[in-house]
């Protein structure tokens, strides 16, 4: 059975109403081993997998219904009516990892948030997968003060998280975590060893892993997952117009899959994203970037961060948010990972930015 970390709720599968023994050992036999696991599933596939003459999609809804239903009781989960000030009181648990970066993390508001996904799309060397790199070494020691949980003698019991990194691309580097921790007068050895790096090599393996991903995430206590990046596998082998519906429809179940994950789980996702490029004929020789993905990605992610070169420099424009007007913010990337442009002003004045 998957471990489950101390900072979920121990809320067992017996609990949920109207289940039966035999159905949990079905579930257990899909290796649907906790109450949020089976909390995050989609009825449709749920039905589809266990292919039982007795259990449809309305039985499966149900299921699902009922198990959210236990983590709503036990306040996990937002009822499905709250008021305004209830949300405004979950909205204060939110934890919000930072890069370091004074900055870009005042331009996020704090930081990444939990219970969102945060899309980071830029050309090839804007910057993309160093911030994640940095993300990854300074959002360690934040954890490391959420994981405090109260156990049953009302003491404090520590529980590090750690970070799960999809790379789909062969970006990620330990030695440049590394040496982002050392400038950061950090840890190295600790903060590596709570990463949990998986190479991901087709569209299929990236679907396949999105859907355990729960199990890593209760099993490594996973506060924030990196997905560096969400669309390449997916564009590259999807790259005729009659394959293009197929290739959304597939990006539209994954995201949808990640964001459950971030509300129940209470998780920071950042999902690193590529760009498509387009000739501006009304100024020849310019070509007009925009992310990938189309409306599928633009309505999965809860905030988009564009980023573009500028010079030495990069530039990050925060695309969409809640609850952030459009802004942007200019930094620069050095061996401690991203930092503030200290001459901010006087260089947006000299580039005529």
């Amino acid at each position: 059975m998957t471990h489950i970390s101390s900072r979920f709720k121990e809320v067992t599968m017996e609990e949920i109403p109207d289940i039966t023994s035999d159905m949990v050992d079905k579930l257990r036999k899909l290796n649907i081993n906790s109450v949020y696991q089976l909390a995050v599933q989609s009825p449709l596939e749920l039905a589809m997998v266990i292919s039982n003459a007795y259990f449809d999609v309305e039985s499966a809804g149900k299921l699902i219904a009922n198990a959210r239903k236990i983590l709503t009781e036990n306040e996990i989960l937002s009822k499905d009516f709250s008021t305004a000030d209830d949300l405004l009181e979950k909205r204060s648990k939110i934890s919000k990892y930072t890069t370091g970066s004074s900055n870009f993390d005042t331009f996020l508001n704090g930081g990444f948030e939990t219970q969102s996904i945060t899309e980071i799309a830029g050309e090839f060397g804007s910057g993309k997968s160093q911030i994640c790199h940095t993300l990854c070494a300074a959002a360690i020691t934040l954890m490391e003060n959420d994981s405090l949980d109260a156990n049953d003698n009302g003491s404090k019991q520590r529980s590090p998280g750690s970070i799960i990194f999809i790379d789909t691309e062969n970006t990620f580097r330990a030695n440049r975590v590394y040496q982002i921790a050392e400038q950061k007068n950090l840890e190295p050895e600790d903060i590596l060893k709570r990463i949990y790096h998986c190479n991901v090599y087709s569209s299929e393996q990236l679907e396949l892993l999105v859907d355990d991903l729960p199990k890593s995430i209760e099993q490594y206590n996973a506060k924030l997952v990196v997905v560096d990046s969400i669309i390449s596998l997916h564009r590259a082998e999807f790259s005729g117009r009659g394959t293009l519906a197929e290739r959304q429809q597939r990006l539209g179940k994954m995201l949808n899959k990640l964001r459950r994950y971030a509300d129940i789980y209470n998780i920071a996702v950042v999902i690193t994203n590529q760009v498509i490029s387009y000739a501006d004929g009304s100024h020849p020789g310019f070509d007009y970037m925009k992310a990938a993905g189309g409306n599928i990605v633009a309505h999965g992610s809860t905030y988009r961060i564009f980023l573009r070169k500028s010079g030495k420099n990069r530039v990050a424009t925060m695309e969409d948010s809640p609850s952030q007007p459009y802004q942007r913010v200019k930094f620069s990337i050095s061996e401690s990972g991203i930092q503030d442009v200290t001459s901010y002003k006087t260089e947006e004045e000299n580039s005529g930015w």
